[in-house]
């Protein structure tokens, strides 16, 4: 519970900039919308980099609470710079808005990318990480909802102090009090290339993380969609607004269930399961009809599937490092976290442009009446894209080796062959 707790604290600065980064900038800051999102993707792009690099370091060090404990509070520092109005020029705005944003999301990654890859040091029980996963995602949430009901319209700087204030002990007692067992150390320093070229011999990390970009593509064309479907195909603009909060809520409440689901049938056998509830899902709407209420039904099963996926995700993580570690005798730890996080940043980039060339294709103009074919093309991508995400992230389960009971076998393996 004290480890998964750091999660609060991440996500207090994670859904800080997730939710209200781009509306600061065009609203508070007036900056032009098209920079505005310049620059959003800019510091994206920067922080899938900052992931590798802090994969890298880390996979180098000895103990992973250290760049806890010593980025705990520059973190806070930076992430308070960026609600920060300077007062200055649009140029000049900018520059600063920008260089705030690298300076954040650098610390981020290099306190973020550590603690994950800490997970693997609670434990080495695979039900046991599966809890910790399980209870990191509800830290998660709850953060989420504490920033979506607290940060205010203007004035965010204050908030963003108010959450750093409680984010930066926080880290730090975690950094000081959390158990962290660490790896008898290789006779000899194993280069970054060669950890690279473990990891992309790694059947269970590679699947598993072709399987989790496929499903978050897929789940990120959903939410984005969601406005655009019911103003357009469904005609009940207001109905859309309330099925994201409702998707907020059912995501949050079905983590403890996805726990005692993965207790019966193993991450693995969970992400099955959530792939299969998905597609029966969109098939009961589309044999149901396209209502305000069956869309929003619609929205909510597909919220608890994909929050199914990224728990069986986190809970497997861990389990690949020991897989590839008996697999080609180097562990690497670290850099499998931060090339996890680069793969999933590098998803949502192409989920973004997936819905922008989409809608360019169909012939979407804001705010004026569509054709007929571009409600059809964007009832298409609503629902065709994550039948096909759904699909497709559970035949590549099929080739992850992580079965029940696998895992289990080489920690025992492992054990004896350091002893």
């Amino acid at each position: 519970m004290l480890f998964a707790s750091g999660d609060f604290a991440c996500n207090l600065y994670w859904q800080s900039i997730t939710l209200f980064l781009l509306y600061f900038y065009t609203e508070v800051l007036l900056l032009p919308p098209a920079l505005a999102g310049v620059l959003i993707m800019a510091g994206t792009v920067w922080g899938a980099l900052a992931d590798l690099v802090a994969g890298a370091v880390a996979q180098r060090a000895s103990a992973y609470r250290r760049f806890v404990s010593i980025g705990a509070a520059p973190l806070g520092f930076a992430f308070v710079a960026l609600f920060v109005v300077p007062g200055v020029g649009v140029g000049a705005t900018a520059a600063v808005a920008l260089a705030a944003q690298i300076a954040f999301r650098t610390l981020y990654a290099l306190v973020n990318v550590p603690y994950a890859a800490w997970s693997v040091r609670i434990s080495e029980d695979s039900r046991d990480r599966a809890t910790i996963a399980g209870l990191r995602m509800l830290f998660g949430a709850a953060a989420a909802s504490l920033v979506a009901l607290t940060m205010p319209r203007t004035g965010q700087v204050f908030a963003a102090i108010g959450y750093a204030t409680v984010a930066v002990p926080l880290l730090w007692i975690v950094a000081v009090r959390s158990r962290e067992v660490t790896p008898p150390p290789p006779t000899a320093p194993v280069p970054i290339r060669a950890c690279l070229a473990v990891l992309g011999r790694n059947r269970a990390f590679v699947t598993l993380n072709l399987g989790i970009a496929i499903a978050g593509i897929a789940a990120a064309i959903v939410n984005q969609s969601v406005l655009y479907y019911f103003d357009h195909v469904v005609a009940a603009p207001t109905a859309g607004r309330g099925a994201l909060a409702m998707m907020g809520i059912a995501g949050a409440a079905c983590i403890p269930v996805w726990m005692l689901v993965s207790r019966w049938t193993g991450a693995r056998g969970s992400w099955f399961v959530a792939s299969a509830g998905g597609l029966l899902t969109l098939a009961a709407y589309l044999m149901a009809g396209g209502t305000a209420g069956t869309t929003q039904m619609l929205l909510v099963g597909l919220q608890v599937m994909f929050s199914g996926l990224n728990f069986a995700f986190w809970a497997m993580l861990p389990d690949t490092v020991e897989y590839g570690e008996a697999q080609s005798g180097v562990r690497v730890e670290g850099l499998a976290f931060g090339v996890s996080a680069f793969v999933q940043k590098i998803a949502l980039a192409g989920a973004a442009a997936t819905i922008g060339l989409v809608y360019a294709r169909i012939g979407y103009v804001p705010g004026r009446v569509q054709a007929e074919t571009t409600d059809a093309g964007i009832r298409a991508l609503m629902l065709g894209a994550p039948a096909v995400g759904l699909a497709s992230a559970a035949m590549v389960m099929l080739a992850n080796p992580l079965r029940r009971g696998v895992h289990a076998r080489l920690v025992e393996a492992l054990r004896q062959r350091r002893a």
